[in-house]
Protein backbone atom coordinates (compact mmCIF):
# COMPACT_ATOMS: atom_id res chain seq x y z
CA UNK A 1 0.00 0.00 0.00
CA UNK A 2 1.28 3.49 -1.03
CA UNK A 3 -0.53 6.44 -0.22
CA UNK A 4 -0.56 9.94 -2.33
CA UNK A 5 1.62 12.75 -0.88
CA UNK A 6 2.28 16.38 -1.86
CA UNK A 7 5.43 16.55 -3.44
CA UNK A 8 5.38 20.55 -4.57
CA UNK A 9 4.39 23.89 -3.00
CA UNK A 10 0.91 25.31 -5.02
CA UNK A 11 3.12 28.35 -5.66
CA UNK A 12 5.62 26.05 -7.55
CA UNK A 13 2.58 24.55 -9.52
CA UNK A 14 0.96 28.01 -10.56
CA UNK A 15 -1.42 27.91 -8.05
CA UNK A 16 -2.91 30.20 -5.48
CA UNK A 17 -2.41 29.50 -1.95
CA UNK A 18 -5.48 31.49 -1.07
CA UNK A 19 -7.98 30.19 -4.09
CA UNK A 20 -6.80 26.76 -2.92
CA UNK A 21 -8.21 28.13 1.10
CA UNK A 22 -11.44 29.10 -0.11
CA UNK A 23 -12.04 25.73 -1.88
CA UNK A 24 -10.83 23.55 0.99
CA UNK A 25 -13.39 25.89 3.62
CA UNK A 26 -16.35 26.12 1.10
CA UNK A 27 -16.09 21.84 0.78
CA UNK A 28 -15.62 22.03 4.91
CA UNK A 29 -18.56 23.60 5.06
CA UNK A 30 -20.48 20.95 3.21
CA UNK A 31 -19.26 18.07 6.17
CA UNK A 32 -19.97 20.93 8.94
CA UNK A 33 -22.95 21.43 7.89
CA UNK A 34 -24.33 17.55 7.54
CA UNK A 35 -24.20 17.40 3.81
CA UNK A 36 -21.05 15.22 3.34
CA UNK A 37 -19.25 12.70 5.73
CA UNK A 38 -15.61 14.21 4.97
CA UNK A 39 -13.81 14.03 1.29
CA UNK A 40 -10.23 13.64 -0.48
CA UNK A 41 -8.89 16.22 -2.24
CA UNK A 42 -5.83 16.27 -4.53
CA UNK A 43 -4.25 18.41 -7.58
CA UNK A 44 -1.31 17.83 -9.51
CA UNK A 45 0.48 19.79 -12.26
CA UNK A 46 2.83 18.10 -14.53
CA UNK A 47 2.39 14.92 -12.71
CA UNK A 48 3.36 16.38 -9.33
CA UNK A 49 0.63 16.34 -6.53
CA UNK A 50 0.98 20.14 -5.65
CA UNK A 51 -2.46 20.48 -3.14
CA UNK A 52 -3.80 17.45 -1.03
CA UNK A 53 -6.55 18.10 1.55
CA UNK A 54 -8.35 15.62 3.47
CA UNK A 55 -11.42 16.76 5.65
CA UNK A 56 -13.89 15.08 7.71
CA UNK A 57 -15.06 11.68 8.39
CA UNK A 58 -14.82 8.38 6.00
CA UNK A 59 -16.62 6.78 8.95
CA UNK A 60 -18.84 8.75 11.12
CA UNK A 61 -20.17 6.56 13.58
CA UNK A 62 -17.23 5.16 14.78
CA UNK A 63 -15.66 8.70 13.99
CA UNK A 64 -13.10 7.50 11.95
CA UNK A 65 -11.26 10.33 10.01
CA UNK A 66 -10.54 10.76 5.80
CA UNK A 67 -6.64 9.68 5.19
CA UNK A 68 -4.55 9.89 2.21
CA UNK A 69 -5.02 6.04 2.10
CA UNK A 70 -8.48 5.58 2.65
CA UNK A 71 -10.41 3.48 0.21
CA UNK A 72 -13.41 4.78 -1.68
CA UNK A 73 -15.94 3.06 -4.20
CA UNK A 74 -15.56 4.97 -7.54
CA UNK A 75 -18.41 3.85 -9.14
CA UNK A 76 -18.62 4.82 -13.03
CA UNK A 77 -15.07 6.27 -12.72
CA UNK A 78 -14.68 2.62 -13.29
CA UNK A 79 -15.70 3.06 -16.74
CA UNK A 80 -12.58 4.79 -18.05
CA UNK A 81 -10.56 1.71 -16.83
CA UNK A 82 -13.35 -0.49 -19.22
CA UNK A 83 -12.34 1.77 -22.30
CA UNK A 84 -8.63 0.98 -21.64
CA UNK A 85 -9.20 -2.46 -21.33
CA UNK A 86 -10.71 -2.25 -24.77
CA UNK A 87 -8.34 -0.42 -26.20
CA UNK A 88 -5.52 -2.81 -25.12
CA UNK A 89 -7.55 -5.17 -26.83
CA UNK A 90 -7.54 -3.43 -30.01
CA UNK A 91 -3.87 -2.38 -30.31
CA UNK A 92 -3.56 -6.24 -30.33
CA UNK A 93 -5.96 -6.86 -33.43
CA UNK A 94 -8.04 -8.82 -31.05
CA UNK A 95 -11.09 -6.84 -31.02
CA UNK A 96 -11.98 -3.58 -33.90
CA UNK A 97 -13.66 -0.51 -32.56
CA UNK A 98 -15.81 -1.56 -35.70
CA UNK A 99 -16.62 -4.82 -35.19
CA UNK A 100 -20.24 -5.91 -34.96
CA UNK A 101 -20.77 -6.71 -31.15
CA UNK A 102 -22.69 -10.04 -32.28
CA UNK A 103 -19.52 -11.03 -33.44
CA UNK A 104 -18.22 -11.44 -29.72
CA UNK A 105 -21.98 -11.61 -28.22
CA UNK A 106 -24.00 -13.68 -30.79
CA UNK A 107 -27.14 -12.88 -28.58
CA UNK A 108 -27.14 -8.99 -29.86
CA UNK A 109 -27.39 -10.72 -33.40
CA UNK A 110 -30.28 -8.63 -35.29
CA UNK A 111 -31.18 -5.99 -32.08
CA UNK A 112 -34.68 -4.34 -32.45
CA UNK A 113 -35.70 -0.92 -32.01
CA UNK A 114 -39.10 0.08 -29.87
CA UNK A 115 -41.64 1.30 -32.10
CA UNK A 116 -44.11 3.13 -29.97
CA UNK A 117 -46.77 1.90 -27.15
CA UNK A 118 -45.48 0.50 -23.55
CA UNK A 119 -45.53 -1.98 -21.35
CA UNK A 120 -47.89 -5.43 -23.21
CA UNK A 121 -48.50 -3.05 -26.57
CA UNK A 122 -44.40 -1.77 -26.31
CA UNK A 123 -43.91 -2.28 -30.56
CA UNK A 124 -40.97 -2.75 -31.72
CA UNK A 125 -39.01 -2.89 -35.56
CA UNK A 126 -35.51 -4.24 -36.87
CA UNK A 127 -32.79 -1.84 -36.10
CA UNK A 128 -31.30 -0.21 -39.14
CA UNK A 129 -27.82 -1.77 -38.30
CA UNK A 130 -25.80 -3.29 -35.84
CA UNK A 131 -24.44 -2.36 -32.62
CA UNK A 132 -20.67 -1.67 -32.56
CA UNK A 133 -17.78 -1.72 -30.53
CA UNK A 134 -17.75 2.13 -30.80
CA UNK A 135 -20.99 2.63 -30.26
CA UNK A 136 -20.75 0.52 -26.30
CA UNK A 137 -17.56 3.23 -25.76
CA UNK A 138 -19.63 6.15 -26.57
CA UNK A 139 -23.35 5.22 -24.99
CA UNK A 140 -24.55 5.82 -28.64
CA UNK A 141 -25.90 1.91 -28.62
CA UNK A 142 -29.51 2.19 -27.61
CA UNK A 143 -29.26 0.35 -24.59
CA UNK A 144 -30.67 1.95 -21.04
CA UNK A 145 -31.03 2.32 -17.15
CA UNK A 146 -33.92 1.00 -15.26
CA UNK A 147 -33.73 3.59 -13.06
CA UNK A 148 -34.34 6.48 -14.89
CA UNK A 149 -37.98 6.32 -15.47
CA UNK A 150 -38.22 8.38 -18.92
CA UNK A 151 -38.91 6.25 -21.46
CA UNK A 152 -41.03 2.65 -22.13
CA UNK A 153 -37.77 0.47 -22.41
CA UNK A 154 -36.43 1.71 -18.87
CA UNK A 155 -39.63 0.27 -17.49
CA UNK A 156 -39.41 -2.91 -19.78
CA UNK A 157 -35.72 -2.78 -17.90
CA UNK A 158 -37.31 -2.56 -14.30
CA UNK A 159 -39.85 -5.29 -15.22
CA UNK A 160 -36.66 -7.97 -16.27
CA UNK A 161 -35.21 -7.67 -12.81
CA UNK A 162 -32.64 -4.74 -14.01
CA UNK A 163 -33.73 -1.74 -12.10
CA UNK A 164 -30.48 -1.50 -10.42
CA UNK A 165 -28.46 -3.10 -13.91
CA UNK A 166 -28.43 -6.64 -12.40
CA UNK A 167 -30.76 -9.21 -12.00
CA UNK A 168 -30.80 -10.45 -8.55
CA UNK A 169 -27.68 -13.29 -8.16
CA UNK A 170 -26.77 -13.28 -11.53
CA UNK A 171 -23.13 -12.85 -12.87
CA UNK A 172 -21.67 -10.96 -15.80
CA UNK A 173 -22.33 -13.20 -18.59
CA UNK A 174 -26.18 -14.09 -17.21
CA UNK A 175 -26.96 -9.86 -17.06
CA UNK A 176 -25.89 -9.44 -20.57
CA UNK A 177 -27.81 -12.07 -21.80
CA UNK A 178 -30.45 -10.37 -19.89
CA UNK A 179 -29.71 -6.88 -21.76
CA UNK A 180 -29.96 -8.50 -25.30
CA UNK A 181 -33.03 -9.63 -24.64
CA UNK A 182 -34.15 -6.04 -24.10
CA UNK A 183 -34.75 -3.41 -27.33
CA UNK A 184 -33.04 -0.86 -27.98
CA UNK A 185 -34.35 2.85 -27.21
CA UNK A 186 -33.09 3.95 -30.79
CA UNK A 187 -30.94 2.82 -33.90
CA UNK A 188 -27.22 2.56 -33.20
CA UNK A 189 -25.42 5.77 -33.20
CA UNK A 190 -28.14 8.15 -33.43
CA UNK A 191 -28.48 9.64 -29.89
CA UNK A 192 -26.12 10.01 -26.35
CA UNK A 193 -27.99 7.50 -23.23
CA UNK A 194 -25.58 7.20 -20.53
CA UNK A 195 -26.77 3.01 -19.98
CA UNK A 196 -25.73 -0.18 -18.89
CA UNK A 197 -23.00 -0.49 -22.14
CA UNK A 198 -19.80 -0.58 -20.21
CA UNK A 199 -21.26 -3.82 -18.06
CA UNK A 200 -21.52 -5.49 -22.21
CA UNK A 201 -18.27 -4.36 -22.57
CA UNK A 202 -17.12 -6.13 -19.45
CA UNK A 203 -18.33 -9.58 -21.09
CA UNK A 204 -16.89 -8.49 -24.44
CA UNK A 205 -13.16 -8.25 -23.02
CA UNK A 206 -13.74 -11.46 -21.31
CA UNK A 207 -14.94 -13.21 -24.49
CA UNK A 208 -11.79 -11.84 -26.58
CA UNK A 209 -9.12 -12.51 -23.96
CA UNK A 210 -10.36 -15.69 -22.03
CA UNK A 211 -10.12 -14.52 -18.65
CA UNK A 212 -12.39 -12.84 -15.93
CA UNK A 213 -13.04 -9.11 -15.91
CA UNK A 214 -11.26 -8.64 -12.55
CA UNK A 215 -8.58 -10.88 -14.12
CA UNK A 216 -7.54 -8.97 -17.07
CA UNK A 217 -7.63 -5.88 -15.21
CA UNK A 218 -5.37 -6.86 -12.32
CA UNK A 219 -2.59 -8.27 -15.07
CA UNK A 220 -3.18 -5.85 -18.04
CA UNK A 221 -3.72 -2.15 -16.03
CA UNK A 222 -4.00 -2.66 -12.57
CA UNK A 223 -0.73 -4.37 -12.08
CA UNK A 224 1.40 -2.63 -14.71
CA UNK A 225 0.53 0.88 -12.87
CA UNK A 226 1.21 -0.24 -9.60
CA UNK A 227 -2.82 0.33 -8.34
CA UNK A 228 -2.59 -2.52 -5.82
CA UNK A 229 -5.00 -0.95 -3.68
CA UNK A 230 -7.64 -0.86 -6.68
CA UNK A 231 -10.06 -3.85 -7.73
CA UNK A 232 -13.74 -5.53 -7.32
CA UNK A 233 -12.90 -6.39 -3.62
CA UNK A 234 -10.87 -6.21 -0.92
CA UNK A 235 -8.62 -8.24 1.45
CA UNK A 236 -8.93 -8.83 4.84
CA UNK A 237 -6.28 -6.05 5.22
CA UNK A 238 -7.50 -3.64 3.62
CA UNK A 239 -11.11 -3.30 4.83
CA UNK A 240 -10.57 -1.34 7.62
CA UNK A 241 -9.38 1.62 5.09
CA UNK A 242 -12.77 1.55 3.56
CA UNK A 243 -15.13 4.62 3.55
CA UNK A 244 -18.52 3.97 4.40
CA UNK A 245 -21.43 4.92 1.99
CA UNK A 246 -24.10 7.38 2.79
CA UNK A 247 -26.88 8.76 0.86
CA UNK A 248 -28.48 12.45 0.75
CA UNK A 249 -31.65 12.31 2.69
CA UNK A 250 -34.92 14.40 2.04
CA UNK A 251 -34.55 16.50 4.79
CA UNK A 252 -30.41 17.49 3.05
CA UNK A 253 -28.42 15.43 5.61
CA UNK A 254 -26.61 12.15 4.59
CA UNK A 255 -27.46 8.41 6.55
CA UNK A 256 -25.85 5.21 5.94
CA UNK A 257 -26.73 3.15 3.06
CA UNK A 258 -25.62 -0.74 2.24
CA UNK A 259 -22.53 -0.04 -0.64
CA UNK A 260 -21.19 -2.49 -3.05
CA UNK A 261 -20.35 -6.02 -1.68
CA UNK A 262 -16.31 -5.29 -1.59
CA UNK A 263 -15.53 -7.49 1.19
CA UNK A 264 -15.55 -10.52 -1.08
CA UNK A 265 -14.87 -11.39 -4.23
CA UNK A 266 -18.23 -10.40 -6.18
CA UNK A 267 -20.33 -13.32 -8.58
CA UNK A 268 -20.99 -9.78 -10.58
CA UNK A 269 -18.36 -8.15 -12.34
CA UNK A 270 -19.08 -4.24 -13.31
CA UNK A 271 -17.32 -2.72 -15.63
CA UNK A 272 -19.77 -0.07 -15.18
CA UNK A 273 -19.33 0.78 -11.34
CA UNK A 274 -17.74 -2.32 -9.72
CA UNK A 275 -14.06 -1.23 -8.43
CA UNK A 276 -12.81 0.55 -5.17
CA UNK A 277 -9.97 2.39 -5.19
CA UNK A 278 -7.58 4.79 -3.63
CA UNK A 279 -6.57 8.35 -4.29
CA UNK A 280 -2.78 7.35 -4.80
CA UNK A 281 -4.24 4.38 -7.31
CA UNK A 282 -6.44 6.64 -9.06
CA UNK A 283 -3.92 9.23 -9.50
CA UNK A 284 -1.20 7.00 -11.29
CA UNK A 285 -4.84 6.23 -13.28
CA UNK A 286 -5.10 10.04 -14.65
CA UNK A 287 -1.17 10.56 -15.07
CA UNK A 288 -1.02 7.37 -17.49
CA UNK A 289 -3.71 8.95 -19.51
CA UNK A 290 -2.52 12.54 -19.70
CA UNK A 291 1.52 11.63 -20.96
CA UNK A 292 -0.10 9.50 -23.21
CA UNK A 293 -0.44 5.99 -22.43
CA UNK A 294 2.78 5.64 -20.32
CA UNK A 295 4.02 6.09 -16.70
CA UNK A 296 7.22 5.29 -15.54
CA UNK A 297 8.97 3.73 -17.58
CA UNK A 298 5.56 1.46 -18.47
CA UNK A 299 4.11 1.74 -22.14
CA UNK A 300 0.28 1.02 -21.45
CA UNK A 301 -1.12 2.52 -24.47
CA UNK A 302 -0.16 4.05 -27.64
CA UNK A 303 -0.53 7.97 -27.90
CA UNK A 304 -2.91 7.59 -30.53
CA UNK A 305 -4.92 5.42 -28.31
CA UNK A 306 -4.93 7.71 -25.47
CA UNK A 307 -6.19 10.60 -28.09
CA UNK A 308 -8.99 8.53 -29.33
CA UNK A 309 -10.13 7.42 -25.96
CA UNK A 310 -9.86 11.57 -25.11
CA UNK A 311 -11.37 13.57 -27.98
CA UNK A 312 -14.88 13.57 -28.86
CA UNK A 313 -16.43 10.76 -30.33
CA UNK A 314 -20.11 11.81 -31.23
CA UNK A 315 -21.30 11.45 -34.85
CA UNK A 316 -20.31 14.80 -36.27
CA UNK A 317 -18.51 16.32 -32.97
CA UNK A 318 -22.16 16.67 -31.61
CA UNK A 319 -22.48 17.51 -27.97
CA UNK A 320 -24.02 15.84 -25.37
CA UNK A 321 -27.15 18.31 -24.83
CA UNK A 322 -28.49 18.36 -28.24
CA UNK A 323 -27.26 14.25 -28.99
CA UNK A 324 -28.33 13.02 -25.98
CA UNK A 325 -31.88 11.32 -25.05
CA UNK A 326 -34.38 13.86 -23.89
CA UNK A 327 -33.12 12.64 -19.89
CA UNK A 328 -30.02 13.93 -20.62
CA UNK A 329 -30.87 17.72 -22.69
CA UNK A 330 -29.96 19.37 -18.85
CA UNK A 331 -27.75 22.87 -18.78
CA UNK A 332 -24.73 20.75 -17.54
CA UNK A 333 -24.60 18.60 -20.57
CA UNK A 334 -23.64 21.72 -22.99
CA UNK A 335 -20.47 22.34 -24.33
CA UNK A 336 -19.62 18.73 -23.58
CA UNK A 337 -18.88 16.17 -25.79
CA UNK A 338 -18.29 12.10 -25.35
CA UNK A 339 -15.06 10.14 -26.37
CA UNK A 340 -14.70 6.25 -25.32
CA UNK A 341 -16.44 6.64 -21.78
CA UNK A 342 -15.00 10.23 -20.62
CA UNK A 343 -16.95 13.45 -21.16
CA UNK A 344 -14.88 16.16 -23.18
CA UNK A 345 -15.21 19.96 -23.29
CA UNK A 346 -15.90 21.08 -26.85
CA UNK A 347 -17.01 24.60 -25.77
CA UNK A 348 -15.73 26.13 -23.20
CA UNK A 349 -18.02 29.25 -23.41
CA UNK A 350 -21.19 27.15 -22.74
CA UNK A 351 -20.54 24.82 -20.01
CA UNK A 352 -21.61 25.62 -16.66
CA UNK A 353 -18.52 25.60 -14.91
CA UNK A 354 -15.41 27.06 -16.31
CA UNK A 355 -13.19 24.45 -18.04
CA UNK A 356 -10.30 24.42 -20.49
CA UNK A 357 -11.03 23.18 -24.14
CA UNK A 358 -9.97 19.37 -24.81
CA UNK A 359 -10.37 18.50 -20.68
CA UNK A 360 -11.74 15.37 -20.41
CA UNK A 361 -12.98 13.50 -17.05
CA UNK A 362 -15.95 11.43 -15.36
CA UNK A 363 -17.60 11.30 -12.13
CA UNK A 364 -19.26 8.28 -10.02
CA UNK A 365 -22.39 7.78 -8.21
CA UNK A 366 -21.48 8.01 -4.59
CA UNK A 367 -20.10 11.84 -5.85
CA UNK A 368 -16.86 10.94 -6.70
CA UNK A 369 -15.00 13.02 -9.80
CA UNK A 370 -11.76 13.13 -11.86
CA UNK A 371 -10.64 15.38 -14.63
CA UNK A 372 -7.09 15.52 -17.02
CA UNK A 373 -6.61 19.05 -18.46
CA UNK A 374 -4.02 18.30 -20.92
CA UNK A 375 -3.48 21.85 -22.06
CA UNK A 376 -2.30 23.28 -18.48
CA UNK A 377 -0.97 19.55 -17.04
CA UNK A 378 -3.58 19.55 -14.49
CA UNK A 379 -5.31 16.30 -12.96
CA UNK A 380 -7.75 16.42 -10.34
CA UNK A 381 -10.03 14.06 -8.10
CA UNK A 382 -12.38 14.36 -5.37
CA UNK A 383 -13.30 11.58 -3.46
CA UNK A 384 -16.20 11.12 -1.08
CA UNK A 385 -19.07 8.85 0.06
CA UNK A 386 -22.63 10.11 -0.60
CA UNK A 387 -25.23 9.33 -2.98
CA UNK A 388 -26.77 12.26 -4.08
CA UNK A 389 -30.34 13.65 -4.65
CA UNK A 390 -30.18 17.35 -4.92
CA UNK A 391 -26.37 17.81 -4.14
CA UNK A 392 -24.20 19.17 -6.60
CA UNK A 393 -20.04 19.25 -5.54
CA UNK A 394 -18.76 18.67 -9.81
CA UNK A 395 -19.70 22.76 -10.54
CA UNK A 396 -18.48 24.34 -7.56
CA UNK A 397 -15.57 21.93 -7.51
CA UNK A 398 -14.36 22.47 -11.33
CA UNK A 399 -15.34 26.61 -10.50
CA UNK A 400 -12.77 26.24 -7.49
CA UNK A 401 -9.96 24.81 -8.82
CA UNK A 402 -10.17 26.98 -11.92
CA UNK A 403 -10.41 30.22 -10.16
CA UNK A 404 -6.79 28.46 -8.05
CA UNK A 405 -4.36 28.12 -11.40
CA UNK A 406 -2.87 31.29 -11.98
CA UNK A 407 -0.21 30.50 -14.72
Amino acid sequence: MTQLRQEVGPDEAGLDGEALDRLEKHFARHVDEGRLPGWLLSVARGGRVAHLTTYGLRDVAAGLPVEPDTLWRIYSMTKPVTAVAVLLLVEEGRLGLDDPLERHLPAFAKPRVYDGGSGDELRTRPAAGPILIRHLLTHTAGLTFGFYHHHPVDALYRASGLEYSVPPGADLAETVEVYARMPLQFDPGTQWNYSVASNVLGRVIEVVSGQPLDAFFSTRILGPLGMTDTGFHLAPEQAPRLAELYRETDEGGIAPVPGLPVHGRPRFLSGSGGLVSSAYDFHRFMEMLRRGGELDGVRLLSADSVALMTGNRLPGDAVLRAFGAPVHQEPGNDGLGFGFNVSVVVDPSRTLAPSSLGTYGWTGAATTAFWVDPARELTVQFMTQVRPKTLKVFPELRRLVHEAVVS
